[in-house]
């Protein structure tokens, strides 16, 4: 009982320390999350906290990329062995992978996100984008539809489009952030259409109609995807589907106040007010009341299809382990059921003075 305690009270400490991870990180997301029920929101955040920090080593660490990768894969490795290297988040996301037996190749595809960010891999088309954007993204809403106990091919292709649809918005927020880095994601070849050499445009960003343009395309794009992703809330439990439905209001209007803005990602940095951010919280809580019971099937984004396969690959092999566990223990039911049956023949046979085969007990 001592051991449980000190472990609780270890784990307490761990949750509390990926919560403040999460507090300085996205803001919408620990919002969001506070709607969550305590069974998916300790796991939420675990999963933040392990990708907040993955994303640093990647990106800001002091480590060559092949070091941090390779580190990252020696971590996960611990992980998924229930031996979790001595860090917080590790301890953390090993909890989450033992309870939820989340697929490792989502945290894998994440990993292979931030490898393309460090490695600064350009983007010539919008599905490009979104094989970016499935990696780095998609993942994280597959893994959260995974640990709401989710399997169904239709909820995890809805939930990787909706990290597509934010991680697009993202970038359009983030265009004079990220040229201030010398990285670019929108596509080349609308830049190209739009009248704008990539190269000269990065090594001297500046906002023009030709390049609102093209930030407006991109919008236009992820509130696409974020109509189809809506369709799959209603495929999520009833008690998680106000965060859910929350997450996507607000990041949808991040698109919302850059449009406000004029389209000019490099002057500020979009944001939604405080106020504007709990009216949305508020109406996610009543809108998610009234999602279709009935959502209409889609096929997945071709990007994410991969993801949806893994999943669907790893709900198959656990429903054949619980079937083959499900199966042992009726088996060992019904040989007890057939020894009592024999057993009290025997007696009654023994009462009524004829002999009777002792009952076989090596099965």
């Amino acid at each position: 009982m001592e051991q449980a305690a000190v472990q609780r009270a270890a784990g307490a400490d761990d949750l509390a320390a990926c919560v403040a991870l999460m507090r300085t990180g996205s803001r919408t997301f620990f919002a969001a999350s506070r709607l969550l029920p305590p069974r998916v929101r300790c796991a939420a955040i675990a999963l933040y906290a392990f990708c907040r920090v993955a994303d640093d080593l990647v990106d800001d660490g002091d480590l060559r990329l092949d070091q941090a990768l390779a580190q990252l894969g020696l971590r996960l490795d611990h992980i998924y062995d229930n031996d979790p290297l001595d860090h917080l988040e590790d301890r953390a996301l090993a909890e989450v992978v033992r309870r939820h037996d989340l697929p490792r190749p989502l945290l894998d595809a994440l990993l292979d996100g931030f490898a393309w960010d460090a490695q600064g891999r350009a983007y010539d088309t919008l599905e490009d984008l979104h094989d970016y954007g499935a990696r780095v993204a998609g993942s994280v809403g597959a893994m959260m539809c995974w640990i709401m106990g989710v399997r169904s091919a239709q909820a995890l292709a809805r939930a990787c489009e909706l990290g597509v649809a934010m991680q697009l918005t993202n970038i359009a927020r983030d265009v004079g952030e990220d040229a201030r880095k010398g990285r670019l994601y929108l596509p080349r070849q609308w830049l190209v259409d739009a009248g704008i050499d990539a190269d000269a445009w990065l090594a001297r960003p500046g906002c023009s109609p030709a390049l609102q343009s093209v930030v407006d395309r991109l919008l236009v794009e992820a509130d696409q995807l974020y109509t189809q992703a809506s369709s799959g809330i209603a495929l999520l439990p009833r008690d998680c589907r106000s965060a859910i439905l929350a997450a996507r209001l607000v990041y949808a209007e991040i698109g919302q106040q850059l449009r406000r803005n004029g389209l000019d990602p490099l002057a500020q940095r979009a944001v939604v007010p405080r106020s504007r951010k709990l009216v949305l919280l508020a109406c996610a809580g009543v809108q998610s009341g009234w999602v279709s019971r009935r959502p209409p099937v889609v096929p997945p984004l071709a990007a994410i299809a991969y993801l949806v396969e893994h999943c669907h690959a790893s709900a198959l092999a656990l429903s054949d382990g619980e079937a083959m566990a499900s199966a042992s223990i009726n088996g060992r039911v019904a040989w007890m059921l057939d020894l009592f049956e024999r057993l009290e023949a025997q007696k009654l046979a023994q009462r009524e003075g004829v002999p009777r085969a002792h009952p076989r007990l090596s099965h």
